[in-house]
């Protein structure tokens, strides 16, 4: 029998201990073994040390064998490498607490509506990207993204709290609830779990389904959904296809240069994305602002002209570019988004933005002329009357 045990430091429970007391192999982290009390002469590996040597171990094993995790093992743990490497034999669990409860549950907070984001070996640019464009998100940290990093990645944002649960459940436990200048300027101790916190707690009502976020009820919303200064405006039908182009998700960076009213940045954010929209006039920055807080959602607002504008954002999975023509898509491109769209009012930009695209190869592109003719009465009848055209030219990663 292969077992897989969760241990959230308190007392194991009877059919754990009995598992453990006829293994004849134990692997699990240092912490693990040194604090889990483990039958006399049985073989331990660390799983460490060496990841794939442990779980090949495991596999070679013919006898029982226990694997020690911490928590819940089948929440961002270690049952899914074991299925994986001793399939097709089957594998029982024995969960304890997972850390995220009890960080919850330390916190005194419901979270049925959080996000969680693990960036425990990871890539920490998904965790930093949810952490920001999410109101309720636990991070399971390591050391390159821990309670420091993601305090400097939510500096300044005063609708932010931080709940930091150090060794949650071990001796030295310590929870405390912090600004993300505390949290950048702390020193912490691991294992830690953060927990993100709308700084004003709201009611969010009862839930249905357990999900932090669901997506957009509609997307390319019409015009009257935002504030804009003489309807320059990304219009609801190029914005379609801008949208299915650029891909947003929770996780994503997604910048929006020459945002105007934002309309493009505010429905990245209501698909998840980490969204940066960049306006050089103070007005239409204004205005960007006003369209994310009327639709519920952070769009971080740069006031600045671009490519100088862009130097100090986080690396874009995405890219919308609503003005500022060949420069700033090469200046983009340096930056290597997986996905880059430009929306273009005369033909003579097209040629020089589907060069910068693809001068060095990078990228594949297309370009497309979107043409929207709306229906108006006429007397009895209806007549067509056409919008100006617009140029859609995008590029992703070859």
């Amino acid at each position: 029998m292969i077992t897989v045990v969760g241990y959230d430091g308190g007392p194991l429970p009877d059919s754990a201990r009995e598992r453990l007391s006829r293994a004849r192999l134990v692997m699990g982290g240092r912490r693990h073994l040194r604090e889990v009390p483990l039958p006399e002469g049985v073989t331990t590996l660390a799983l460490r040390d060496d990841p794939v040597a442990a779980l090949t171990a495991v596999a070679d094993e013919p006898g029982d064998v226990v694997v020690l995790a911490s928590g819940d093992p089948g929440f961002f743990g270690v049952v899914r490498a074991v299925r994986r490497a001793v399939a097709p034999r089957p594998v029982e669990v024995l969960p304890a607490l997972s850390s995220v409860a009890l960080a919850f549950a330390r916190a005194g907070v419901e979270w049925d509506d959080a996000v969680v984001v693990s960036a425990h070996g990871r890539d920490p640019r998904t965790a930093l990207a949810v952490a920001r464009s999410q109101p309720k998100v636990a991070v399971l940290t390591d050391e390159r993204c821990g309670p420091a990093h993601l305090g400097a990645a939510l500096r300044g944002r005063a609708d932010r709290v931080l709940v930091v649960g150090e060794r949650l459940g071990l001796p030295g436990e310590r929870v405390v609830r912090v600004t993300p200048a505390e949290a950048e300027q702390g020193d912490w101790s691991d294992p830690n779990v953060v927990v993100v916190l709308p700084a004003q707690a709201a009611d969010p009502g009862p839930r249905a389904v357990v999900a932090g976020h669901r997506g957009p009820q509609g997307w390319a919303l019409p015009v009257a959904a935002y504030a804009h200064r003489d309807s320059m405006i990304t219009k609801p039908e190029v914005r379609a296809v801008v949208l299915a182009r650029l891909g947003p998700r929770l996780g994503d960076v997604v910048w929006d240069v020459g945002a105007g009213s934002g309309s493009v940045a505010v429905e990245c954010a209501l698909f998840g994305a980490d969204v940066c929209a960049v306006e050089r006039d103070p007005s239409d920055a204004e205005r960007v602002r006003t369209n994310a807080a009327g639709a519920g959602v952070h769009v971080r607002v740069v006031e600045g002209v671009a490519p100088a504008a862009l130097a100090d954002l986080p690396d874009p999975d995405a890219v919308f570019v609503g003005g500022g023509g060949p420069e700033v898509v090469r200046a983009c491109v340096g930056r290597r988004p997986a996905r880059l769209v430009a929306a273009l009012a005369t033909l003579e930009q097209v040629a020089p933005v589907l060069a910068a695209l693809t001068d060095d190869g990078t990228y594949a592109a297309e370009a497309v002329l979107l043409q929207v003719s709306a229906l108006s009465p006429l007397g009895q009848g209806h007549r067509l009357v056409p919008a100006n055209p617009v140029f859609v030219v995008s590029g992703e990663l070859a």
